[in-house]
Formats: structure tokens, C-alpha cells, sequence
């Protein structure tokens, strides 16, 4: 997952509420670190995901949402 992609995951999933939720929600998986911290420390966008969507309890069709034809579509 490249950066342009977890930010369009995050944009897709949550809405106007993305950055909010990048910024402020702490993430245990992450051992305690938000998204954007993650992020910034060097960790890989495909992990920083994962952890949201175990956080939020999200459906395996929101996980993988970024691989669709269809999301892919979307963006072009």
C-alpha cells in the first residue's frame, strides 16, 4: 500500500473524518501511536491500515478496498 493509498482508504472509509481519526485515535497495535505518528516514525502504510481496521473492527471488504478495480476507478 503506498501513502497516496492509505490516505485515499482513510478518505473512502471514514469521510471528512479521516484526518481527524489519523491524528487522534491511538492505535494499540501500533503500541500505542496514531496513525500520523506511526506514519511518521517509519511505519509501513499497509500496517498503519491493518490496525485501523482491527480497531474499528472494519469488514474484510473495507481492508482490502485500496485493490479494487473499482476504487481504483475512482481516483484516475
Amino acid at each position: 500500500m503506498k501513502h497516496s493509498e492509505f490516505w485515499a482508504a482513510m478518505e473512502d472509509t471514514f469521510g471528512r473524518y479521516g484526518a481527524s481519526l489519523a491524528q487522534d485515535l491511538v492505535l494499540a497495535p501500533l503500541n500505542g501511536r496514531t496513525a500520523n505518528e506511526a506514519l511518521a516514525d517509519g511505519e509501513s502504510p499497509q500496517r498503519v491500515w491493518e490496525a485501523i481496521c482491527t480497531v474499528n473492527e472494519l469488514p474484510e471488504s473495507v481492508r482490502w478496498h485500496h485493490r479494487t478495480s473499482d476504487h481504483k476507478s475512482k481516483r484516475s
